[in-house]
């Protein structure tokens, strides 16, 4: 037998499980990500696979799996693979479809659907040697060998996974460009590796190997002399993509360092007080030049020559060596003073300009600036509303959030720095410092112009250069209000007992060191600050501990009611401890920096779910025993229909103190806890799947929860015999969504929607998914209430988890930022009924009247009065 007709009758092998820059396993060679939409080449996704070996490679156990740009979990779509690639060959996978635009793919090797069908501008595809999901898939680089069963990782546009650095990605679902690695060669880089083309070439199994032969290029043709409102044109997009232009301007901005790598230039004479001589057209362009950026700077009016094109969105001039050269006349621009929010067409004709943001300007996001150095601002005073906070769930909710989207603006840093990984993690933050918070709900006051900009699929403020610390005092372009001073302690709520609810950012005294497997999120020197995936969920060491503590006991410390409702704190008996080890623990905490025996816990029941049933963290309730007292024991609702997914209400009745063990009676009320299901959606199903009304996931299953807690604070009223009852805890669910319906219904009155404050931010909104809700009775007994905002409206830098994660310390032991939901507290007066004194009732006649004799008594007694004769003669006085 021949060696080839050998070769033609080996069996399919198997090759070490990771892509390996030598060439020895399978890679993906390409992605097409907009398959059916607008302008498509091919209606249907795909992913193409290469084998750079010399011997086929059999699917059998390998998947193809996807997960979203901002996806922390595991993957969401697995595909299992089949068939077999041949050497030096190709193997096509088909996915979903946007649409029907297009022509029909090749004959693909698998068809999977729409069970892979990632996003067309950004996401993260893996192709994995394991059948089964990829459950440990990290967040940031993700190379060789470094996740078993992970072969190869394509992170492409704005995802936050990818091999070192994300691959380019098509602008829009509408620009039919495909991902293509180069030459079937991994270097651990995705954007070395890919490049985004208009080449789609899907290959399968059948057809040749290699790539393509590229298109000659084409010869350069002379650039046209126009306006930059010409080339901006009065459309989301430049008429001149892809043709050399020369145009004129007054630089306005200069990005030499921080990754833009270019600058902005302005017609001159525009801007200020200036009528627009060019309506629905910017006046105003990008430069990307890395080759001159050097050599220019603000003020200076050029000329330049390059390229025009959209890049994701934003019209810029590509412009190489030798493209910029000086004008000699004199120019200058000023910044136009505009009223937000704009229009999308008002937006698009401001693009690129410089702009004096007018009227009053608030923070309403924090978030990103941690990672990003970017905060979400809107005009006005006030952050904006979660939609379901403020209006029902779906028509009301979704006009809303489309109100909110027309107002956001992100205000940049210059840069597309990472402070959350290297080398951006070696720098301080901008806008916050240590001694400057910068806090949701906070004003602005612009002090220089700032350029209208689009990136990351956003409109956005970006100051006049990078901003830095060193560069902070020219570049900055606002000064911030600074609203912690309102929030140094709670407001007075009045009354003789307070009660407060808390969630308490998981609090474990398991450490994730003491777990074996556990794996952590590290700071920048890589040491472990918190747990990543493991059955443990607060801090990974006890320094990092140490730390979380002291931000915990100052802030219910500060917070000092006579009871405090917690959430998210260990269940310790899931570690094979007393149930409330981790509760005492923080007791003991707490009065260690009281420094008194201020605070105790309300011990868990003897009757409790089977521990299976329960979860890792937990609900509880601690008190002050100078304050209240707690009668008889705890009781938890054992319901595992309504709560098997999320953590058990506890109850407990409570007294004023007055000195004795029972507590003053008269004074009761009932404290219930509770820690609804939360929004997520992993494994939803049927009417828990996420509707897009407003309310996320697991709606139906907190519905549920909320009448099973209703039944369950009617027997509590029936036990105890008062029905004076609180309803306390993180329900998970914004005030007009359907679970607050519930207990609404039921007429228990929110007390923080008395405060006009919330609770929580998420996603650029403000709302409360903590409350306090009170019977009748007990909303008649309640003097006042607040919502302590001291956590969500502060930066997650702050966090004990966010310790040592960039180059300026920002961690302080004190209550900000504690945790990320503010606590709630309400005063109420409980006065136990007085008693008043019982008279002696008077006699009947003839009653008691032994030895009643005459007025005038008889020797050896006292007399006795006349009345007292008359009435037991049974005489009546007047009447004889």
């Amino acid at each position: 037998m021949t060696t080839a007709a050998l070769a033609l009758l080996a069996p399919a092998v198997a090759l070490p499980s990771q892509a390996s820059p030598a060439g020895d396993s399978l890679v993906i060679n390409e992605a097409y990500t907009n398959g059916g939409s607008a302008n498509a080449v091919y209606t249907h996704k795909f992913v193409e696979l290469y084998n750079p070996t010399d011997q086929p490679i059999n699917l059998d156990g390998w998947s193809l799996q996807y997960r979203s740009a901002a996806g922390t979990a595991a993957t969401q779509g697995t595909v299992a693979l089949s068939g077999t690639v041949p050497a030096k060959g190709h193997f096509l996978v088909s996915g979903g479809s946007n649409g029907t635009a297009g022509a029909a793919l090749p004959q693909a090797d698998l068809v999977a659907g729409g069970a892979f069908n990632p996003a067309g501008t950004k996401g993260t595809i893996v192709l994995a040697r394991q059948a089964g999901t990829v459950t440990d898939l990290p967040v940031g680089s993700v190379v060789t060998g470094q996740v078993p069963g992970v072969a190869d990782v394509l992170g492409y546009g704005a995802t936050n996974t990818f091999e070192t650095a994300a691959a380019g990605a098509p602008s829009a679902n509408a620009d039919p460009k495909s991902l293509t690695r180069t030459n079937g060669v991994d270097t651990d880089d995705n954007s070395a590796d890919f490049a985004v083309t208009d080449q789609v070439t899907p290959t399968n199994a059948a057809a040749t190997g290699g790539e393509p032969t590229p298109e000659p290029e084409p010869q350069p043709t002379p650039a046209e002399r126009i306006t930059i409102a010409q080339l901006q044109g009065t459309g989301t997009a430049t008429p001149y993509a892809g043709r050399q232009v020369t145009t004129t301007g007054v630089v306005t901005a200069v990005y030499s360092t921080g990754g833009y790598d270019g600058y902005y230039i302005q017609t001159a004479g525009t801007g200020g007080a200036t009528p627009d001589a060019t309506p629905g057209a910017s006046d105003g362009v990008f430069v990307y030049s890395p080759d001159t950026v050097g050599s220019v700077t603000l003020g200076d009016h050029v000329q330049v020559t390059g390229e025009a094109a959209e890049h994701y969105g934003l019209t810029q001039i590509k412009v190489a060596a030798g493209g910029v050269l000086p004008v000699a006349e004199p120019g200058a621009v000023a910044p136009t003073p505009v009223e937000f929010p704009l229009e999308e067409a008002d937006r698009e004709a401001l693009e690129g300009m410089v702009l004096a943001p007018q009227g009053d300007w608030t923070v309403t996001d924090n978030y990103s600036l941690n990672q990003y150095g970017s905060l979400g601002v809107v005009p006005g005073t006030t952050p904006l509303d979660n939609p379901t906070s403020v209006a029902r769930p779906g028509a009301e909710a979704q006009a809303v959030a489309a109100a909110n989207a027309q107002q956001l603006i992100v205000l940049d840093d210059g840069s597309t720095t990472n402070f959350m990984r290297s080398p951006g993690n070696q720098n301080p933050l901008p806008y916050l410092d240590a001694d400057q918070p910068v806090r949701v709900g906070a004003g602005l006051e612009f002090t220089t112009g700032v350029i209208l900009d689009w990136r990351f699929d956003a409109w956005s403020f970006q100051p006049l250069g990078h901003l830095t610390d060193a560069t902070a005092a020219a570049v900055q372009p606002v000064t911030i209000e600074d609203t912690r001073p309102a929030e140094a302690a709670p407001e007075a709520v009045g009354g003789n007992v307070t009660v407060g609810s808390f969630n308490v950012l998981n609090y474990f005294t398991t450490l994730g060191q003491d777990v074996a497997g556990c794996s952590a999120y590290r700071d920048r020197a890589g040491t472990p600050v918190t747990t990543n995936g493991c059955l443990p969920r607060g801090a990974y060491t006890s320094e990092a501990f140490a730390r979380q503590q002291e931000k915990i006991a100052a802030a219910i410390n500060g917070l000092g009611t006579s009871v405090v409702a917690l959430e998210e704190i260990e269940n310790s008996e899931k570690f094979g401890l007393d149930r409330d080890h981790a509760l005492a623990h923080l007791v003991e905490a707490l009065n260690a920096q009281a420094g008194e025996q201020r605070w105790a816990f309300v011990a868990s029941p003897a009757a409790r779910p089977a521990l299976a049933d329960e979860d890792v963290i937990r609900s509880a309730f601690i008190y002050q025993p100078a304050e209240v007292t707690p009668v008889g024991e705890s009781v938890i609702l054992d319901d595992q229909t309504n709560f098997d997914n999320a953590r058990e209400p506890m109850a407990q009745l409570f007294r004023a103190a007055d000195d004795t063990p029972e507590g003053a009676a008269g004074t009761e009320f009932v404290a219930i806890t509770n820690h609804f299901k939360s929004k997520g959606g992993s494994g939803a199903t049927g009417d828990n799947v996420d509707t897009r009304d407003g309310q996320g996931a697991y709606n139906a299953d907190r519905v549920g929860q909320a009448e099973a807690l209703v039944a369950f604070a009617e027997r509590m009223k029936a036990e105890t015999g008062t029905d004076r009852v609180l309803l306390m805890g993180d329900f998970n669910s914004y005030e007009k969504e359907d679970p607050i319906r519930v207990l609404e219904a039921a007429g228990y009155v929110s007390q923080g929607a008395l405060t006009g404050e919330y609770s929580y931010a998420f996603g650029g909104a403000v709302g409360s998914l903590d409350g306090i809700y009170a019977s009748p009775s007990a909303a008649a007994a309640i003097t006042g209430q607040d919502i302590w905002m001291i956590n969500a409206n502060e930066s997650v830098a702050l966090e004990y988890s966010r310790h040592n994660y960039v180059a300026e310390d920002l961690y302080s032991a004190d209550q900000w930022r504690s945790s990320d939901h503010n606590p709630i507290l309400v005063g109420l007066q409980l006065d136990a009924p007085v008693t008043e004194p019982t008279p002696e009732p008077e006699p009947s006649p003839g009653e008691t009247c032994d030895g009643v004799t005459d007025p005038r008594g008889v020797p050896g007694k006292p007399a006795n009065s006349v009345r007292e004769w008359l009435r037991c003669v049974g005489a009546t006085p007047g009447y004889g």
